[in-house]
């Protein structure tokens, strides 16, 4: 088999949500630091359009590449391609992430706990790794500062009227809606509406504003937050991202857990050693932590943990014939949606 190019990759998945990860067949992309990488990599284009777009990717693919860490401290760095976005943090990927390192023998693991620093985008997550039998069982990841930017802003949505959001930040950027307000109850087959309506709303809300990030400047993602209820384990309530172009994220989604746990403090309504699950569509569950309080700019902030379990799906190598008349893929609306 003849190819001008082949990129090693190990697919995963957390909770239901595909985070392959490219292990080789790739340099690292050119920056001084990992955040100056990323921009590269979503100014560029090529490599997101060789493993994201069909025939090799799809809209429900992410795909993190491997990258010697800028940072001495950490382990391990990474660079997470979403569909549409190249973002700061991501609490699925970096738990695919963790796994592939841990359960493909890149990283040693000691059992009954491995403890690993990476890096991301955004800045350093500290991992440590449930561990046994050769298997990371449970990642758990102390995620970027989160906080709550703002609390019940009208928002005016074309088709819908004047909605009341909140925004947050998790590692991404967030608008937050009622789903019980928004007529849904956090079901499987409410799954296409959903995705529909939330990229609408994310598509409508004004700019986000990083108060240390003046790269980030959109909101990513459209959460439909689940009522919340408290038994003796902790916080519970369902939860459904809808992601750009068009699709509901299949785990309960790490970033959208912290912006949440972020607005419930704002709120009052959680505090320090306090945990809330979040359960997906699927009925995958995140669970999250507050682990202290610190500040992001001028806004008061949490440090968050979160976790959940990883498993890898294959082992693939993704190559490009000379002759291939589509080198960098293609999109359709079919499945892309109309930003395809």
């Amino acid at each position: 088999m003849r190819s001008s190019k082949t990129v090693h990759v190990i697919s995963a998945h957390a909770e239901g949500e595909v985070g392959d990860v490219i292990v080789g067949g790739v340099t690292p992309p050119p920056g001084d630091t990992l955040w100056e990488q990323s921009r590269w990599i979503a100014r560029d284009q090529t490599l997101r359009n060789f493993v994201l777009n069909e025939p090799r990717g799809g809209v429900f693919r992410h795909v993190n590449l491997l990258v010697p860490p800028k940072d001495p401290r950490a382990d391990a760095a990474f660079i997470i391609m979403e569909p549409e976005d190249t973002p700061p943090m991501s609490g699925s990927n970096s738990i695919c992430v963790s796994t592939v390192l841990l359960d493909g023998g890149i990283l040693p693991m000691t059992e009954p706990v491995t403890e690993l620093t990476l890096e991301a985008p955004g800045g350093l997550v500290k991992v440590r790794a449930e561990c046994r039998n050769g298997k990371a069982e449970r990642i758990f990841v102390q995620n970027l500062p989160s906080f709550a930017a703002r609390l019940d802003v009208p928002l005016e949505v074309e088709g819908l009227g004047r909605l009341t959001v909140d925004t947050a930040y998790g590692g991404d950027s967030f608008v937050v809606v009622d789903a019980a307000a928004m007529g849904f109850s956090l079901e499987a087959h409410e799954a296409h509406d959903i995705a529909r309506l939330g990229v609408r709303i994310t598509n409508a809300a004004m700019r986000f504003e990083h108060p240390e990030n003046p790269d980030w400047q959109h909101f990513s993602f459209c959460l439909f937050a689940g009522p919340v209820t408290r038994d003796a384990t902790g916080l519970r309530a369902g939860a459904a991202v809808a992601i750009q172009p068009g699709k509901v994220d299949r785990s309960p989604t790490g970033t959208a857990l912290c912006a949440r746990m972020a607005l419930l403090h704002a709120r009052g309504e959680m505090g320090v050693e306090d945990s809330l699950t979040t359960v997906s569509l699927i009925g995958s569950t995140f669970t999250g932590r507050i682990l202290g309080e610190t500040r992001v700019g001028d806004h008061p902030a949490i440090l968050p943990e979160l976790s959940g379990r990883g498993w890898v799906t294959g082992i693939h190598q993704h190559m490009l014939d000379p002759d291939d008349p589509w080198p960098g893929g293609y999109r359709l609306s079919d499945t892309w949606g109309a930003r395809g």
